[in-house]
């Protein structure tokens, strides 16, 4: 039986993407407790025909492929969840690779946890040069968004949640929240996000609790192009824009730019504490992050 569908929605990645599946056909999970959906997100290059040849070569596997033609991840990850099979849905993106034990420790997790709806991992930023010296722990986050809280099952500490690129849910209770927005969520080129967090903040509004399972690790691919000034740039700038778009629908704009005037402050006192660079880039981030949220 079927007990976890691992979904991956993809757009115009083929070559990341069969990157990514060679590490799903590497699970120590029984092929049989599990399948592989991966949404073709209305590519235009030969993801489909290169994925088709892949699943050939490895029969055993419960690899599938479904089209969603609106584009948009929200929308992805939606259909993704609408042709899951298992009563659990696990969500990877397709810039990354996965450890052998994946969908194992998600099984062992909701088999141990069976009332639990949400889940994320651990994600470890992998950067195919050379981390740049400019980067802290800070301007990482928007960039890969690592995250590990200990070897332990826990909640996930207040103020955090999952990343975007290794969560996992009660497939019924995300149907039942509502999903992803679709007004929110990368589209082609495009950076805005908070899909994710948005969906995240209606769980935590009804109850329910986040869960961290160190076991399901995902490693998230940085290429040099997304280290670029003018990337980080775009990239921080919606992601104010995210926040505003998030708190105009949860009716919470004056706390959203209050907080962020709170964030300035902390941000200039984290700038004596570091290397010039690395205080010039975070003074970069603060500032399009504001400008995403308070003007664009």
């Amino acid at each position: 039986m079927i007990r976890l569908s691992l979904v991956i929605p993809t757009h115009n990645r083929a070559a990341s993407l069969l990157e990514l599946l060679e590490s799903v056909v590497r699970q120590t999970a029984d092929p049989a407790a599990w399948e592989c959906v991966v949404v073709d997100n209305a590519s235009t290059d030969d993801t489909s025909v290169r994925f088709a040849a892949f699943a050939a070569s490895h029969p055993d596997f419960n690899l599938r492929m479904v089209y969603e033609p609106e584009p948009g991840v929200s929308h992805a990850r939606n259909r993704g969840f609408q042709e899951a099979r298992a009563a659990r849905v696990a969500a990877v993106d397709d810039d990354e690779r996965i450890n052998e034990g994946f969908v194992a420790a998600y099984l062992d997790f909701f088999a141990a946890h069976p009332d639990a709806v949400v889940a994320g991992g651990r994600i470890v930023a992998e950067y195919t040069t050379a981390r740049p010296r400019w980067m802290s722990k800070y301007t990482e986050m928007p960039v890969a968004n690592p995250m590990d809280f200990g070897p332990e099952v826990r909640p996930f500490p207040r103020g955090r949640v999952p990343g975007g690129g290794n969560m996992a849910f009660r497939r019924d209770a995300a149907l039942r929240y509502g999903g992803f927005d679709v007004s929110l969520g990368r589209v082609g080129r495009e950076l805005i996000g908070g899909e994710e967090n948005d969906l995240f903040e209606r769980m935590l509004r009804g109850g329910e609790t986040i869960w961290y399972v160190p076991g399901a690790v995902i490693w998230h691919i940085i290429p040099p192009e997304k280290l670029t000034e003018s990337y980080f740039r775009r990239l921080c700038c919606n992601v104010g824009r995210s926040q505003r778009l998030r708190a105009a629908i949860h009716r919470r704009r004056c706390k959203a730019r209050i907080l962020e005037i709170m964030k300035w402050g902390a941000t200039l006192l984290l700038c004596c504490t570091m290397r010039p660079s690395q205080a010039r880039w975070l003074l970069k981030m603060r500032w399009h992050i504001s400008r995403g949220l308070f003007f664009e």
